[in-house]
């Protein structure tokens, strides 16, 4: 199994940025503005829509549609993140639970425990924190989204 780069982009520069990936010359030094991207060896869209539910259960809104969606028919390795899965992800930040335990660490252990995740708790938690943060970086007034290029 290859890899796959969640990044925040506009349309058009996801398209570019996944026809650079579509040709295996993109490497997560050139992934755009300000380099926003996190790049996540041995897992597919799959696990990235396993972790949105994950997140979704976690900040109380489960049942939500978490699915990734296809962009654009150019390219069947692009997927946007739809804005519920955005919300979840970035709300793991902030999130105030009631007791003790980090809502983000609990999600980043269940998303380690899933099935044939090829990393461990401690790696799956600074995957979830970049992704997070990658979500709440999103800015509707500069009309990027979250896309999830998948090998």
């Amino acid at each position: 199994m290859g890899f796959t780069e969640i990044f925040v982009a506009t349309h058009d520069a996801a398209l570019k940025r996944a026809g650079i990936l579509d040709q295996g010359s993109g490497s997560a030094a050139d992934s755009g503005p300000g380099g926003q991207a996190v790049r996540i060896q041995g897992i597919s869209d799959f696990e990235v829509e396993q972790l949105g539910d994950l997140a979704g259960t976690a900040v109380h809104a489960g049942g939500a549609d978490y699915e990734l969606t296809m962009v654009d028919v150019a390219s069947d390795s692009l997927l946007a993140v739809p804005p519920a899965m955005v919300r979840a992800l970035a709300d793991l930040l902030s999130y105030e639970t009631e007791g003790e335990g980090n809502v983000l660490d609990d999600v980043a252990e269940q998303w380690a425990g899933q099935e044939d995740m090829p990393f461990d708790a401690g790696q799956a938690r600074s995957y979830v924190q970049q992704v997070a943060e990658l979500a709440a970086s999103i800015d509707d007034s500069e009309r990027t989204g979250l896309y999830v290029w998948s090998a």
